[in-house]
This record gives C-alpha cells, structure tokens and sequence, in this order.
C-alpha cells in the first residue's frame, strides 16, 4: 500500500469515528465509500442532515428554497421514506439547478431512499458508483467502486424480489445496510481470487477472438472489451474551428463508451404490462428484439396509433425501465435535415443530435423519441428530418456516418430509435422500411381500473403534492368514470381525474 493510500485510509478511519461519536455528519461520498452514518444511525443522520440544510437554503434567495425549507423541516419531524420522496419533489422547483447542493442532496436522498427498501432508488446508487469505477479504473480504488456499484445491484435485485414476496416493509431497517456489505465482500473475495490466476496464452487468444466475432457489435465498429469508440479523428483540425470541435470532443475522442447492458427482462416487462395493459403485444415484440443481447440496442421502430393512446408515454417509460439515455424530441414544425448534423463554418453549426446525446451521457447506445412524425415541416430549403433519418437509421450508413460538425465519420449505429405517429400516409415508404411498424392499440373501458389509479398519482406529483394525498378511488369516483370514459384517449380520462380531484379539493380532502 503507497503512502498516499494508507494516509487516505487513516483520514477516513478518523472521520468514521467521529461520525459514530456524532462529531461528523459525513458527506454523500462517504456514505458511498461505506462511512457509518451520524451517530451510526440513518434516522438520526436524516434530521441531523434535514436540519442543518434546511438552515442553509432558509439563506438563499432563488425560487423554490422556501418550499425545499419547509420539506426539510417535515423531514426532520418525521423521517420516512414518503418524506424524504416529498423533499425531491420539492428540489424540482428550486430555479437554480446549477447549485452543487442540489445535486448532493438529490444524491443523499436515493441513498436513504434505497436503504429503506426502494429498489429503484438502489439501483440508481448502483449505477453512480458504477460512474465512479470508470473513471477510476485500473487504479485499486476503481475495483473497490466496482465491487460496491455490484453490490448496491444485487441489493435492489434481492429488494424487488422480497418485496413482491411482501419481506421487505417500507420502514428502517438498519440489516439492509449489512446486507450490501456481505455483498461487497462477497464480490472484493471473487474478484481478488480471479486477478490471482494466471491466464494461459492461449486463453487471452480465444477470448480476443470471440469479442471480434461477437454478433453483437455491428459491422465497421471500432470496438473493445470496455464499449464502442464513437469517435476516431476529426477533419480539418488545424483550423480555428477544427481546434475548437476538437476541444469539444477531446473527451471521447478514441475512447471506448459504453453500452447500457440488458437488464432482467421479465422485470421491465411485468412493469410496463402493468402500466400499459392494454399494449401488451406491442410491450413483447420490443423486448422479444432484446433476448439474449448482453447489450440494449432496439431496432427503430415506429408506433402508430390514435391520439392521446399514450405511445409517446410508453416509448419513455421502455428507454427508462431499460435505463437508457433519451432524448425525446417533438417534430411538430421541424423543417430541416439539422438532426443529422450542420456545418461548422455556419452559425448554426452543430452536431448530429445522436452525437450530441452520445456527447453528453458519455454512453455509444442511447436512445432518442422522435414524437408525432408524421408532423415535421415539408419545406428543403435545408434538407428534410426524413432524409437524414434514412441514412440515421441504416445500421451500414450509420456506423460510419459523416458527421458535418466533426467533419469526419463516427459510429452512431448503437443510438435506438423509437418513433410515434397519430397516421403513417405523410411518412414516405423508404423510412417505414427501415423500421418495425407497430400498430399501437386504444385503451379500453376494461382497463380504468389499471389506468386511472397511476394517472391519479400523475396529477398530483405534477402539481407538487405529496402522494400520500392520491388516496385511492373510492366507488363512487370509479362510477363517475365508467360512466363518461368508455376507453380511447387518455387524455381524456386525465381530465376527468382533474374534475375528480378539483371535487375532492372543494370538499376538503386536500389543503
């Protein structure tokens, strides 16, 4: 162990202590690096924590402090997991999102959340910490992340499944975190014992050879064991301009990305069959096109279906159960060939809108919805969305494609694309036989009883209110809605809810 390291190592065992001895509220990266909480208690660290921010922002002047002040100090009283989801309801509407401390406390509560039994929330520390192990690896403290970004993983796997199982209450329950330690244990042992052994020759040869031929990179990739590189070079480089693109993208330039890995799918498919009931077919022919793949990559596929359906909802909810990246992006008015990217030397010059999502999520596999399609502008002055789509959307065109801005060719053939349209007569045939077209069915009156209690608990999380007021419908409410709602749009049936909800407002039921 390097001096460094072990001096590293006495620091954190001095601040661990005074944690425990309650001299030390520590911060959320301690708490990821497995710090014992405030006075070695996560109810007594969320008010310790509720109350000394809650007297910060009562200083600041930026909208929505005040609300997050009043949250904090519900929390402090009473420190549970609805609380604490009430808390990041209120970060929503701070202005200032820019502030450091915004981020830290989004970040303090999924911990707290995830070690209350939320597996979504636990998951998502999983992934931060798998962040973390990226930027650190090879270096010891990058396999410590990645063992821990495996273990809060495991973890939620294991807290969905107790929870279905009705093991797992949504109070404290302090053997959680044990549990994630027996776990990170558990992987730092198989993970010390595998760098032990000594791979012969022959077998560093077969595994190089099996990622060559792995079916699952496209044709023309520059690939890795760590992910795809979307970026090789850049044009025209010693120009003013080119030095400019290449500080821009210097970043990714050569470096493998990574691609969003293939979750447990019959989790993401019970998920969304329970929101979408009724578009169970449409549900199974996406994920059918994921079995067996280590990696997400959904071929683009068009949904056409009546207004207010919910396809655009769906597409979001899929990229999110899948934990991709989007971007969702309304093509009502667009006119031009600007999503495949512009020139430089123009003032409106800019990447092609996969790189730019590629650019920001540093991941070579995110996924973008293009809504209403059939929608975009007909004039060509610039070019037209449908022609850059057509090449965008040909895997052998797109894993080359010559991007304006860089002035030289990227991989963008890992990018998904999930288009929605009320009618496909505008859309020309060459871009639907590029995709899966999928007919997006009408809910029906035999799926209010699915649908509206999640539309209640949208309109009230829209309007900031607390979800704990999203009491359940009672008989008289569904009557009312079986009687005007007979399926279609859910829109519609939104609306109705609002009726309902405006009624129980007037009665009392909120304040």
């Amino acid at each position: 162990m390097s001096t460094k390291a072990s001096e590293q190592d006495r620091h954190f065992d001095r601040r661990q202590k005074a944690a425990k001895a309650g001299l030390h509220l520590p911060t959320e990266q301690e708490l990821l690096h497995g710090m014992a909480f405030y006075r070695d208690d996560m109810i007594e660290d969320i008010r310790e924590y509720a109350s000394r921010l809650s007297r910060r922002v009562q200083r600041r002047r930026p909208e929505g402090f005040g609300f997050l002040s009043e949250t904090l100090d519900e929390l402090v009283v009473d420190p549970t997991c609805d609380a604490i989801l009430s808390v990041e309801q209120a970060l929503e509407h701070v202005i200032d999102t820019s502030d450091a401390l915004i981020e830290e406390c989004r970040l303090r509560c999924i911990i707290y959340r995830g070690l209350f039994g939320d597996a979504r929330a636990a998951a998502s520390v999983g992934g931060e910490l798998a962040l973390w192990a990226q930027r650190a690896l090879p270096n010891a403290r990058g396999i410590e992340f990645l063992c821990r970004a495996a273990a809060w993983s495991a973890y939620a796997r294991n807290v969905e499944n107790w929870q279905r199982d009705g093991i797992v209450p949504r109070t404290r329950n302090d053997r959680r975190r044990n549990s994630i330690d027996d776990y990170i244990n558990k992987f730092t042992s198989s993970l010390r014992k595998l760098t032990e052994r000594n791979e012969e020759p022959e077998q560093v040869s077969s595994k190089i050879t099996k990622e060559k031929n792995d079916p699952f990179l496209p044709s023309g990739s520059a690939s890795s064991a760590d992910g795809i590189v979307v970026i090789t070079d850049f044009g025209n480089d010693f120009t003013s301009e080119g030095k400019r693109t290449a500080r821009e993208f210097d970043k990714i330039k050569g470096r493998p990305l990574p691609l969003p890995e293939t979750p447990d799918l019959t989790i993401v498919r019970a998920r969304l069959v329970a929101e979408f009931p009724y578009a169970t077919s449409v549900v199974d022919t996406v994920l059918t096109g994921l079995v067996g793949r280590p990696h997400v990559h959904i071929r683009p596929t068009l949904l056409v279906g009546s207004p207010g359906s919910g396809k655009t909802r769906l597409a979001r909810r899929l990229t999110e159960e899948l934990g991709i990246p989007t971007e969702l992006v309304s093509c009502g008015g667009l006119s031009d060939a600007a999503i495949g990217g512009n020139p430089r030397k123009w003032s409106t010059g800019e990447p092609s809108l996969p790189l730019m999502l590629i650019h920001k999520h540093d991941c070579a596999g995110p996924a973008i919805i293009l809504d209403e399609l059939e929608k975009v502008g007909s004039g060509r002055h610039n070019g037209h969305v449908h022609d850059a789509l057509v090449g965008l959307l040909e895997r052998e065109t797109s894993c080359r494609w010559h991007d304006p801005y860089l002035e030289a060719a990227c991989d963008l053939s890992n990018v998904s694309w999930l288009m929605t349209a009320n009618s496909v007569g505008p859309i020309p045939t060459v871009l639907k036989d590029r995709c899966c077209v999928l007919q997006f069915p009408e809910p029906g009156a035999e799926h209010l009883l699915a649908l509206a209690p999640r539309l209640l608990e949208a309109i009230y999380a829209d309007a900031g209110k607390d979800l704990r007021w999203s009491v359940p419908l009672d008989a008289i409410e569904v009557d009312a809605l079986a009687s005007g709602w007979k399926g279609g749009s859910l829109r519609r049936l939104r609306r109705m809810l609002e009726m309902i909800v405006e009624a129980r407002h007037r009665e009392g039921f909120m304040h």
